[in-house]
């Protein structure tokens, strides 16, 4: 089973999405750690190599193209914005969370002061809504791709895992018909 984990900067795509591959077994593919070790080769920051790929699709290709082959070798839980329209996956997961709470996270996470952080969050928001627009033809706004959207400022990680490694319990059962499990319309 693939499952593919979306969202926005500092949702907990990546936090979610390893925890849920480890407990599943599955492997971990990360689209982000990708991007931010090619910024980091290339002695850039994150946002300036966001503002190089505005330049140069070949950048967002390249990362694109490695996650969905990686996919195919089965099993795995991929994180990445674009997951769910790259990856040929079984199950879809959108994490969503307001800018605050999002700014919050990345401050931390990057040592920095929410107000950069939050500045950050929507120049890059904004740069890769239009290269993904550009490059794909693809709508980040629009969810109707995925399965399940979840709020990660209002449930925790853990909760979002159990939540998520449930719904895949579910999914493997024999007894499974897509398009009927727990409609009740077998039942009446």
């Amino acid at each position: 089973m693939i499952i593919a984990v979306a969202g926005s900067i500092g949702v907990g795509k990546s936090t979610v999405a390893r925890a849920l591959a480890a407990r599943l077994g599955y492997r971990y593919l990360s689209a982000g750690e990708a991007f931010r070790e090619m910024a980091r080769r290339r002695g850039l920051s994150v946002l300036e190599l966001n503002r190089l790929a505005e330049q140069n699709p070949d950048l967002d290709r390249e990362v694109d193209r490695m996650q969905a082959e990686l996919a195919r070798a089965g099993s795995c839980v991929v994180e990445s914005r674009l997951a769910g329209w790259m990856v040929d996956a079984d199950l879809k997961v959108w994490l969503r969370a307001e800018l605050p709470i999002r700014a919050a996270r990345v401050a931390q996470r990057e040592r920095i002061p929410v107000e950069a952080a939050e500045r950050d969050l929507r120049e890059r928001g904004a740069s890769e809504w239009q290269r993904y627009r550009t490059l794909y033809g693809i709508d980040i706004n629009d969810l109707s791709t995925y399965h399940l959207v979840l709020d990660s400022g209002f449930w925790s990680a853990e909760d979002i895992v159990d939540v998520i490694a449930l719904l895949v319990e579910r999914m493997q059962r024999p007894d499974r018909a897509v398009g009927t499990a727990g409609s009740g319309e077998e039942r009446r």
